[in-house]
Protein backbone atom coordinates (compact mmCIF):
# COMPACT_ATOMS: atom_id res chain seq x y z
CA UNK A 1 0.00 0.00 0.00
CA UNK A 2 3.18 2.39 0.75
CA UNK A 3 4.40 1.96 -2.60
CA UNK A 4 1.40 2.66 -4.12
CA UNK A 5 1.08 6.13 -2.64
CA UNK A 6 4.75 6.73 -3.01
CA UNK A 7 4.52 6.08 -6.70
CA UNK A 8 0.73 8.05 -7.04
CA UNK A 9 2.92 10.90 -5.16
CA UNK A 10 6.03 10.61 -7.78
CA UNK A 11 3.71 10.71 -10.56
CA UNK A 12 1.56 13.50 -9.20
CA UNK A 13 5.12 15.78 -8.67
CA UNK A 14 6.75 14.65 -11.64
CA UNK A 15 3.46 15.64 -14.11
CA UNK A 16 3.14 19.20 -11.96
CA UNK A 17 6.54 19.98 -12.38
CA UNK A 18 6.06 19.72 -16.32
CA UNK A 19 3.05 21.67 -16.04
CA UNK A 20 5.01 24.77 -14.05
CA UNK A 21 8.02 24.36 -17.05
CA UNK A 22 5.46 24.14 -19.75
CA UNK A 23 3.16 26.87 -18.12
CA UNK A 24 4.58 30.41 -18.76
CA UNK A 25 5.61 29.45 -22.30
CA UNK A 26 2.34 28.24 -22.91
CA UNK A 27 0.07 30.97 -21.62
CA UNK A 28 1.94 33.41 -23.92
CA UNK A 29 1.63 31.43 -26.63
CA UNK A 30 -2.56 31.34 -25.84
CA UNK A 31 -2.19 34.86 -26.33
CA UNK A 32 -0.27 35.31 -29.39
CA UNK A 33 -2.64 33.10 -30.57
CA UNK A 34 -5.21 34.92 -29.98
CA UNK A 35 -3.66 37.86 -31.96
CA UNK A 36 -3.55 36.22 -35.03
CA UNK A 37 -6.73 34.90 -34.45
CA UNK A 38 -8.48 38.02 -34.22
CA UNK A 39 -6.41 39.88 -36.85
CA UNK A 40 -5.56 36.85 -39.34
CA UNK A 41 -8.57 35.84 -40.71
CA UNK A 42 -8.98 31.99 -42.46
CA UNK A 43 -10.34 34.05 -45.86
CA UNK A 44 -6.87 35.86 -45.74
CA UNK A 45 -5.24 32.15 -46.33
CA UNK A 46 -8.15 31.16 -48.84
CA UNK A 47 -7.11 33.83 -51.09
CA UNK A 48 -3.55 32.96 -51.38
CA UNK A 49 -3.49 29.66 -52.09
CA UNK A 50 -5.72 28.81 -55.14
CA UNK A 51 -2.66 28.89 -57.85
CA UNK A 52 -0.63 25.96 -59.06
CA UNK A 53 3.17 26.49 -57.94
CA UNK A 54 6.16 25.67 -55.14
CA UNK A 55 5.00 29.42 -54.06
CA UNK A 56 1.54 28.44 -53.17
CA UNK A 57 2.70 25.78 -51.54
CA UNK A 58 5.03 27.74 -49.72
CA UNK A 59 2.78 29.79 -48.62
CA UNK A 60 0.43 27.08 -47.42
CA UNK A 61 3.23 25.60 -45.07
CA UNK A 62 4.19 29.02 -43.52
CA UNK A 63 1.02 30.54 -43.17
CA UNK A 64 0.09 27.07 -41.30
CA UNK A 65 2.83 27.04 -39.35
CA UNK A 66 1.93 29.65 -36.72
CA UNK A 67 -1.92 29.04 -36.51
CA UNK A 68 -2.62 27.06 -33.07
CA UNK A 69 -5.00 24.67 -34.85
CA UNK A 70 -4.55 20.67 -33.44
CA UNK A 71 -4.78 17.42 -35.38
CA UNK A 72 -8.44 17.50 -35.19
CA UNK A 73 -9.71 21.62 -35.63
CA UNK A 74 -6.76 21.81 -39.09
CA UNK A 75 -9.19 19.08 -40.69
CA UNK A 76 -12.36 21.18 -41.36
CA UNK A 77 -10.34 24.09 -42.03
CA UNK A 78 -8.36 22.00 -44.53
CA UNK A 79 -11.51 21.09 -45.95
CA UNK A 80 -12.89 24.15 -46.50
CA UNK A 81 -9.57 25.64 -48.01
CA UNK A 82 -10.07 22.76 -50.59
CA UNK A 83 -13.53 23.99 -51.36
CA UNK A 84 -12.41 27.27 -51.88
CA UNK A 85 -10.51 26.33 -54.73
CA UNK A 86 -6.70 25.54 -52.78
CA UNK A 87 -4.75 23.12 -54.68
CA UNK A 88 -4.35 19.64 -53.59
CA UNK A 89 -0.39 20.42 -52.90
CA UNK A 90 -1.10 23.64 -51.34
CA UNK A 91 -3.90 21.78 -49.01
CA UNK A 92 -2.08 18.88 -48.08
CA UNK A 93 1.24 21.77 -47.29
CA UNK A 94 -1.06 23.58 -44.89
CA UNK A 95 -2.29 20.05 -43.47
CA UNK A 96 1.04 19.08 -42.98
CA UNK A 97 2.62 21.59 -40.90
CA UNK A 98 -0.37 23.23 -38.99
CA UNK A 99 -1.15 20.39 -36.49
CA UNK A 100 2.87 19.88 -36.31
CA UNK A 101 3.24 23.48 -34.81
CA UNK A 102 1.81 26.26 -33.19
CA UNK A 103 2.81 29.51 -31.65
CA UNK A 104 1.28 27.51 -28.65
CA UNK A 105 3.39 24.52 -29.45
CA UNK A 106 6.34 25.93 -30.19
CA UNK A 107 6.58 28.27 -26.92
CA UNK A 108 6.41 24.94 -25.30
CA UNK A 109 8.91 23.36 -26.79
CA UNK A 110 11.28 25.86 -26.06
CA UNK A 111 10.27 25.56 -22.19
CA UNK A 112 10.27 22.00 -22.24
CA UNK A 113 12.73 20.98 -25.02
CA UNK A 114 14.89 23.77 -25.67
CA UNK A 115 15.52 26.46 -27.98
CA UNK A 116 17.72 24.28 -30.28
CA UNK A 117 14.54 21.67 -30.30
CA UNK A 118 12.32 24.09 -31.01
CA UNK A 119 13.62 25.82 -33.69
CA UNK A 120 14.57 22.88 -35.45
CA UNK A 121 11.08 21.95 -34.88
CA UNK A 122 9.40 24.99 -36.12
CA UNK A 123 11.74 24.62 -39.48
CA UNK A 124 11.08 20.90 -40.15
CA UNK A 125 7.64 21.55 -39.77
CA UNK A 126 7.85 24.33 -42.54
CA UNK A 127 9.86 22.16 -45.05
CA UNK A 128 7.89 19.17 -44.15
CA UNK A 129 5.34 20.86 -45.48
CA UNK A 130 6.35 22.27 -48.77
CA UNK A 131 8.11 19.01 -49.52
CA UNK A 132 4.60 16.87 -48.98
CA UNK A 133 2.45 19.48 -50.59
CA UNK A 134 5.32 19.57 -53.81
CA UNK A 135 5.30 15.96 -54.06
CA UNK A 136 1.32 15.79 -53.80
CA UNK A 137 1.12 18.21 -56.83
CA UNK A 138 3.91 16.31 -59.20
CA UNK A 139 1.31 13.32 -58.99
CA UNK A 140 -1.74 15.21 -59.72
CA UNK A 141 -2.37 16.38 -63.11
CA UNK A 142 -3.84 19.80 -64.01
CA UNK A 143 -7.15 18.82 -64.75
CA UNK A 144 -8.09 17.51 -61.15
CA UNK A 145 -7.65 20.83 -59.90
CA UNK A 146 -10.99 22.21 -61.41
CA UNK A 147 -14.31 22.74 -60.01
CA UNK A 148 -13.46 23.20 -55.84
CA UNK A 149 -13.93 27.04 -55.73
CA UNK A 150 -17.28 27.59 -53.31
CA UNK A 151 -19.78 29.60 -53.78
CA UNK A 152 -22.29 28.78 -51.36
CA UNK A 153 -23.91 31.59 -49.52
CA UNK A 154 -24.75 29.89 -46.73
CA UNK A 155 -21.06 28.44 -46.03
CA UNK A 156 -19.93 29.16 -42.45
CA UNK A 157 -16.71 29.99 -43.60
CA UNK A 158 -17.27 32.42 -46.56
CA UNK A 159 -19.96 34.70 -44.17
CA UNK A 160 -18.58 34.43 -40.95
CA UNK A 161 -18.25 37.93 -39.56
CA UNK A 162 -15.25 39.09 -37.61
CA UNK A 163 -16.56 41.06 -34.54
CA UNK A 164 -15.83 44.77 -33.86
CA UNK A 165 -14.00 44.26 -30.89
CA UNK A 166 -10.59 42.56 -31.43
CA UNK A 167 -9.30 42.22 -28.28
CA UNK A 168 -12.36 40.82 -26.83
CA UNK A 169 -11.84 37.46 -29.60
CA UNK A 170 -7.82 37.42 -28.53
CA UNK A 171 -8.76 36.62 -25.23
CA UNK A 172 -12.03 34.80 -26.18
CA UNK A 173 -10.25 32.49 -28.18
CA UNK A 174 -6.94 32.55 -26.99
CA UNK A 175 -7.83 31.70 -22.84
CA UNK A 176 -11.37 30.03 -23.77
CA UNK A 177 -11.40 28.46 -27.40
CA UNK A 178 -7.90 26.88 -27.53
CA UNK A 179 -7.38 25.70 -24.43
CA UNK A 180 -10.68 23.64 -25.31
CA UNK A 181 -9.24 22.04 -28.09
CA UNK A 182 -6.12 21.21 -26.47
CA UNK A 183 -7.04 20.87 -23.17
CA UNK A 184 -8.21 17.33 -22.62
CA UNK A 185 -5.11 15.97 -25.10
CA UNK A 186 -2.60 18.12 -23.03
CA UNK A 187 -3.40 17.02 -19.65
CA UNK A 188 -3.52 13.54 -21.01
CA UNK A 189 -0.40 14.18 -22.26
CA UNK A 190 1.33 15.71 -18.87
CA UNK A 191 -0.11 12.74 -16.97
CA UNK A 192 1.58 10.32 -19.50
CA UNK A 193 4.54 11.96 -18.70
CA UNK A 194 4.35 11.34 -15.11
CA UNK A 195 3.41 8.13 -15.64
CA UNK A 196 6.21 7.47 -17.91
CA UNK A 197 8.83 9.50 -15.74
CA UNK A 198 7.71 7.55 -12.66
CA UNK A 199 6.86 3.69 -13.42
CA UNK A 200 9.12 3.09 -16.46
CA UNK A 201 12.66 2.20 -15.92
CA UNK A 202 15.37 5.06 -17.31
CA UNK A 203 17.15 3.13 -19.24
CA UNK A 204 13.86 1.59 -21.23
CA UNK A 205 14.97 2.46 -24.33
CA UNK A 206 18.70 2.13 -24.29
CA UNK A 207 17.77 -1.52 -23.48
CA UNK A 208 14.91 -2.70 -25.88
CA UNK A 209 15.77 0.52 -28.97
CA UNK A 210 19.60 0.81 -29.10
CA UNK A 211 19.52 1.16 -32.70
CA UNK A 212 19.35 4.81 -33.87
CA UNK A 213 17.27 4.00 -36.92
CA UNK A 214 14.99 1.11 -35.27
CA UNK A 215 13.94 3.53 -32.12
CA UNK A 216 12.66 6.21 -34.71
CA UNK A 217 10.60 3.37 -36.77
CA UNK A 218 9.49 2.31 -33.95
CA UNK A 219 7.80 5.42 -32.77
CA UNK A 220 6.85 6.55 -36.40
CA UNK A 221 4.31 3.29 -36.48
CA UNK A 222 3.27 4.82 -33.12
CA UNK A 223 2.90 8.12 -34.24
CA UNK A 224 0.78 7.96 -37.17
CA UNK A 225 -2.23 6.15 -36.73
CA UNK A 226 -2.42 7.84 -33.03
CA UNK A 227 -4.22 11.26 -32.21
CA UNK A 228 -1.89 13.47 -30.78
CA UNK A 229 -2.18 17.48 -30.69
CA UNK A 230 1.35 19.35 -31.09
CA UNK A 231 1.65 21.08 -27.20
CA UNK A 232 0.20 17.59 -25.50
CA UNK A 233 2.73 15.52 -27.35
CA UNK A 234 5.23 17.53 -25.84
CA UNK A 235 5.57 16.20 -22.42
CA UNK A 236 5.26 12.44 -23.97
CA UNK A 237 8.56 12.97 -25.77
CA UNK A 238 9.97 14.73 -23.10
CA UNK A 239 9.74 11.48 -21.21
CA UNK A 240 10.92 9.16 -23.94
CA UNK A 241 13.74 11.13 -24.11
CA UNK A 242 13.97 10.82 -20.46
CA UNK A 243 13.33 7.03 -20.97
CA UNK A 244 16.86 6.91 -22.95
CA UNK A 245 15.05 7.52 -26.28
CA UNK A 246 17.13 9.97 -28.52
CA UNK A 247 15.80 13.37 -29.61
CA UNK A 248 15.71 12.63 -33.15
CA UNK A 249 13.42 9.76 -32.57
CA UNK A 250 11.43 12.21 -30.11
CA UNK A 251 10.88 14.62 -33.37
CA UNK A 252 9.50 11.68 -35.54
CA UNK A 253 6.87 11.14 -32.53
CA UNK A 254 6.51 15.08 -32.87
CA UNK A 255 6.01 15.32 -35.98
CA UNK A 256 3.93 11.92 -37.36
CA UNK A 257 1.49 12.19 -34.07
CA UNK A 258 0.37 15.68 -34.57
CA UNK A 259 0.76 15.20 -38.74
CA UNK A 260 -1.55 12.06 -38.84
CA UNK A 261 -4.32 9.94 -37.33
CA UNK A 262 -6.72 8.00 -38.45
CA UNK A 263 -9.17 10.80 -38.84
CA UNK A 264 -6.99 12.68 -41.04
CA UNK A 265 -6.04 9.68 -43.50
CA UNK A 266 -9.88 8.77 -43.76
CA UNK A 267 -10.70 12.76 -45.02
CA UNK A 268 -7.73 13.09 -46.88
CA UNK A 269 -8.78 9.73 -48.99
CA UNK A 270 -12.47 10.75 -48.95
CA UNK A 271 -11.45 14.59 -50.33
CA UNK A 272 -8.54 14.27 -52.33
CA UNK A 273 -8.09 10.44 -53.17
CA UNK A 274 -6.33 7.47 -52.16
CA UNK A 275 -3.02 8.57 -54.71
CA UNK A 276 -2.99 12.08 -52.14
CA UNK A 277 -2.99 10.14 -49.35
CA UNK A 278 -0.48 7.59 -50.07
CA UNK A 279 2.29 10.33 -51.24
CA UNK A 280 1.41 12.25 -48.23
CA UNK A 281 2.05 9.50 -45.86
CA UNK A 282 5.19 8.20 -47.66
CA UNK A 283 6.30 11.57 -48.32
CA UNK A 284 5.96 12.62 -44.43
CA UNK A 285 7.51 9.62 -43.10
CA UNK A 286 10.43 9.91 -45.02
CA UNK A 287 10.71 13.39 -43.92
CA UNK A 288 10.20 12.51 -40.31
CA UNK A 289 13.05 9.99 -40.56
CA UNK A 290 15.21 12.23 -42.09
CA UNK A 291 14.59 15.11 -40.11
CA UNK A 292 15.45 12.86 -36.99
CA UNK A 293 18.78 11.43 -37.97
CA UNK A 294 19.93 15.44 -38.85
CA UNK A 295 18.39 16.56 -35.11
CA UNK A 296 20.50 13.42 -33.57
CA UNK A 297 23.92 15.20 -35.24
CA UNK A 298 22.71 18.56 -33.39
CA UNK A 299 21.31 17.69 -30.55
CA UNK A 300 22.06 14.74 -27.74
CA UNK A 301 19.36 13.48 -25.01
CA UNK A 302 21.80 14.49 -21.87
CA UNK A 303 21.20 18.20 -23.27
CA UNK A 304 17.86 18.52 -23.43
CA UNK A 305 17.67 16.65 -19.92
CA UNK A 306 19.83 19.41 -18.44
CA UNK A 307 17.91 21.73 -20.00
CA UNK A 308 14.47 20.22 -17.97
CA UNK A 309 16.74 19.92 -14.55
CA UNK A 310 17.62 23.48 -14.96
CA UNK A 311 14.47 25.01 -14.97
CA UNK A 312 12.85 22.42 -12.87
CA UNK A 313 15.07 23.67 -10.28
CA UNK A 314 14.68 27.07 -10.94
CA UNK A 315 10.95 26.94 -10.99
CA UNK A 316 9.76 29.89 -8.43
CA UNK A 317 6.53 31.57 -7.76
CA UNK A 318 5.67 32.74 -10.80
CA UNK A 319 6.26 29.51 -12.71
CA UNK A 320 3.95 28.08 -10.26
CA UNK A 321 1.51 30.82 -10.40
CA UNK A 322 1.39 30.20 -13.87
CA UNK A 323 1.02 26.67 -13.55
CA UNK A 324 -2.26 27.36 -11.25
CA UNK A 325 -3.74 29.65 -13.81
CA UNK A 326 -3.13 26.90 -16.53
CA UNK A 327 -4.62 24.35 -14.91
CA UNK A 328 -7.48 26.44 -14.05
CA UNK A 329 -8.40 26.84 -17.77
CA UNK A 330 -7.62 23.54 -18.67
CA UNK A 331 -10.48 22.31 -16.10
CA UNK A 332 -12.18 24.73 -17.18
CA UNK A 333 -11.89 24.01 -20.92
CA UNK A 334 -12.91 20.13 -20.61
CA UNK A 335 -16.30 20.68 -18.75
CA UNK A 336 -19.75 20.29 -20.61
CA UNK A 337 -20.17 23.40 -22.63
CA UNK A 338 -23.75 24.27 -24.12
CA UNK A 339 -22.28 26.50 -26.58
CA UNK A 340 -19.96 26.10 -29.61
CA UNK A 341 -17.63 28.19 -31.28
CA UNK A 342 -17.43 28.85 -34.76
CA UNK A 343 -14.06 26.66 -35.70
CA UNK A 344 -14.08 28.61 -38.95
CA UNK A 345 -13.05 31.91 -37.59
CA UNK A 346 -9.32 30.35 -36.08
Amino acid sequence: MGTVVSKTVEIFIKSWDVMAIMAPYLLLGFFVAGVLSAFVPVSFIQTHLGKRGLWQIAKASLLGVPIPLCSCSVIPVATSLRRHGATKGATISFLASTPQTGVDSIAATWGLLGPVFAIFRTLIAFVTGCICGAAVEMFTPPSEESGNSCNDEHCPSCNCKIGTDKWKQVFAYGFVSLPRDIGRALLIGILVSGLLGALVPGDFFVRYLSSEWLSMLAVMALGIPLYVCSVGSIPIALAMIGMGLSPGAALVFLITGPATNAATIATVLQTMGRRVIVTYLITLAGCSLLAGWLLNRMLTAVAVVEHVEKHSAGAGYIEQLCALVLVGLLIAAILPRKTKTCCHCH
